[in-house]
């Protein structure tokens, strides 16, 4: 009879292979060697930067989550979405009511995290229920997912009023909420509290690492199976006895999900959040992120997502406009050039070169 603990080892050990499979690029040895000199080059970044900079990567961080929850929807159920910049901002704004009323003691921040990221979730499962069951499909996605977005945007910036609050939290319309606390996090000597620095770089980049295995994991699980299988065929994928609007309607709550946590930490992270968070620029940019690095693999999204926001960040420094200008440009290149995106041409390059040096 096989034991308890033989059986959760095996199980363990079940999920670990999934680390590796046919829906995510990368696997032996040399991969994750890469990966975690990745990390560790990570780790050791706030050892040799100011504390202001180090802040500034952990922005770049807290993007990335909205990109890995839109390559799970966009890339891996082919479902064109441009409502992740709602579910954000719905989840920053929720992080920022409950915080402003309920204050910042004995880990409510954490609490305020979670509920937050919750919200958006439930959002993104309550507007993918009627899309999906509601038979919409294509272009059609991203139409609807879009006027949800610019309908958020416009209703928060209406809410200017006085009479526009939630308990001690006034929404304060186009001007956004700000004033609500940082994570703090209760310890022994005292809370700690996670301005943007080298403690919070800390925090985000092992949630990173974190979500980034957790996503393989599922990916290349039965449930991730189906999800491609969607994306190729959805029409045999329900004659085999699958219920198509159920797993789409899933894999989007989970992108919300990941887009409101994206949310709740870019506004633990400034302290603020405004309706321009959900507006059509904004709701545009993962598009590019996600698709010049790869949409069909988590690892490229993960990549492509860094790379363009480092060098996003850069051009902002000449005016918001060139930037804006040249990740069209990109993202136009990367349509016409590598549909599939630069990140996974480049891996599947190296992946070749790779191969015929060992033969």
């Amino acid at each position: 009879m096989i034991s308890s603990e033989t059986a959760q080892r095996g199980r363990v050990r079940s999920l670990l292979a999934r680390l590796e499979g046919p829906q995510t690029m990368g696997r032996g040895p040399a991969f994750w060697a890469v990966v975690v000199a990745t990390v560790a080059a990570a780790a050791t970044y706030p050892l040799m930067a100011d504390a202001w900079t180090v802040g500034n990567a952990a922005y770049f961080l807290i993007w990335t989550f909205m990109a890995m929850g839109l390559g799970v929807v966009w890339g891996y159920t082919g479902a064109l979405s441009f409502g992740q910049t709602a579910f954000f901002g719905l989840a920053g704004y929720a992080y920022g009511v409950i915080t402003l009323n309920f204050g910042a003691a004995y880990g409510l921040t954490i609490v305020a995290l979670v509920l937050a990221v919750a919200i958006g979730g439930l959002f993104a499962l309550l507007i993918g229920y009627f899309m999906f069951y509601g038979r919409i499909q294509g272009v059609f996605i991203g139409i609807v997912t879009l006027s949800v977005t610019l309908v958020m945007e416009t209703f928060m910036a209406q809410t200017a009023g006085p009479q526009w609050r939630i308990g001690e939290a006034r929404l304060n319309g186009f001007n956004g909420m700000s004033g609500m606390p940082p994570l703090t996090l209760p310890w022994i000597d005292g809370d700690i509290v996670l301005y943007p620095g080298p403690s919070l770089y800390y925090l985000l980049l092992g949630l990173v690492v974190v979500c980034y295995l957790g996503l393989r994991i599922m990916l290349n699980s039965p449930f991730g199976n189906v999800l491609v299988a969607i994306r190729e065929n959805p029409h045999r994928v329900g004659m085999l006895g699958y219920d198509v609007r159920l797993y789409q309607t899933l894999a989007f709550a989970i992108g919300g999900a990941f887009a409101g946590l994206s949310g709740a930490l870019y506004t633990a992270w400034g302290q603020y959040i405004t309706p321009s968070s959900m507006g059509l620029t904004s709701a545009a940019l993962p598009i590019v992120w996600v698709a010049v690095g790869g949409r069909r693999d988590i690892t490229a999204t993960l990549t492509g997502t860094i790379v363009v926001l480092a060098g996003f960040q850069s051009l902002t420094i000449y005016g918001s406009q060139y930037a804006l200008v040249v990740m069209g440009a990109l993202l136009l290149v990367t349509v016409l050039v590598a549909p599939q995106g630069l990140i996974i041409g480049a891996m599947t390059l190296l992946g070749r070169i790779f191969k015929s040096s060992r033969s």
